[in-house]
């Protein structure tokens, strides 16, 4: 009997294994499997934003050097005016002048024999006529004084429209400047036209001086010359001889 059912259950057993064995198996591939790590992706969106600021830093740093080195070519940039030709021809115009001033030069020297020969004091030997040539060219000195001081007025009165016209472009030119050169240089030439303007009214006061100098001298002297022309009025001489005087050549 317990022969008999160890048989059914082997037979039953060996049934149920039949279509198992049968039927397929069915498996999934290995490839088509997808898996989404969030941390992985976060970390690398991490290192993309990482890597484009980078080089959105690199450009602005470029950038930034470029309009450096713009800056730089602006503040060495020459101003493309110049007024120095200008300012030269003016004061060389009032130079000139000074060095045509008439009988008595702007020279120590020359200076120094004039007021030993002329402006000193009076000789007593001298002639009458060597008083009046001295007194003669010590009115035409102060006259040539004068004329040097009125023509040396002239020529600084002249350079004021010039000097007008070079500071209104010299202050527009420094109002336009792109750079620092350029501003310095504006500056510069202000700077030399105001010496320029310096020197026209050093000129004038110098003619004036002159001339006023030389009137001084010439009525210092003018007195001193009427001093020694008075003694010689009041120093008693022979007196009046009389002589014989012809009213007519002989055969009329």
């Amino acid at each position: 009997m317990k022969l008999r059912r160890s048989r059914a259950a082997l037979l039953a057993a060996s049934m149920l294994s039949i279509p198992l064995a049968l039927s397929p198996i069915v498996t999934t591939p290995a490839y088509a499997i997808i898996v989404f790590d969030p941390t992985n992706y976060a970390q690398n969106v991490l290192q993309a934003a990482r890597a484009l600021q980078q080089i959105t830093n690199q450009i602005t740093s470029l950038q930034n050097e470029a309009q450096m080195l713009i800056n730089q070519a602006r503040n060495l940039a020459s101003l493309p005016y110049s007024s120095l030709q200008q300012l030269q021809q003016s004061v060389q115009r009032t130079q000139q002048l000074l060095q045509q001033a008439q009988n008595i030069a702007y020279d120590v020297q020359q200076i120094d024999r004039a007021f030993q020969t002329k402006y000193g004091n009076v000789s007593m030997s001298a002639t009458d006529q060597q008083l009046v040539a001295d007194a003669r060219s010590r009115w035409q000195n102060t006259v040539g004084g004068l004329q040097d001081a009125m023509r040396v007025q002239a020529t600084v009165v002249g350079n004021i429209d010039t000097n007008r016209t070079q500071m209104s472009a010299l202050v527009g030119a420094s109002q336009s400047a792109t750079g620092a050169l350029q501003a310095t240089q504006a500056g510069n030439q202000l700077l030399a036209l105001q010496a320029q303007q310096l020197a026209d009214l050093t000129a004038v006061v110098a003619a004036n001086g002159r001339a006023q100098a030389l009137s001084d001298a010439e009525r210092a002297a003018a007195a001193a010359q009427g001093q020694e022309q008075r003694r010689r009025f009041l120093t008693p001489g022979a007196g009046y001889q009389p002589g014989n005087a012809q009213m007519f050549p002989d055969g009329n």
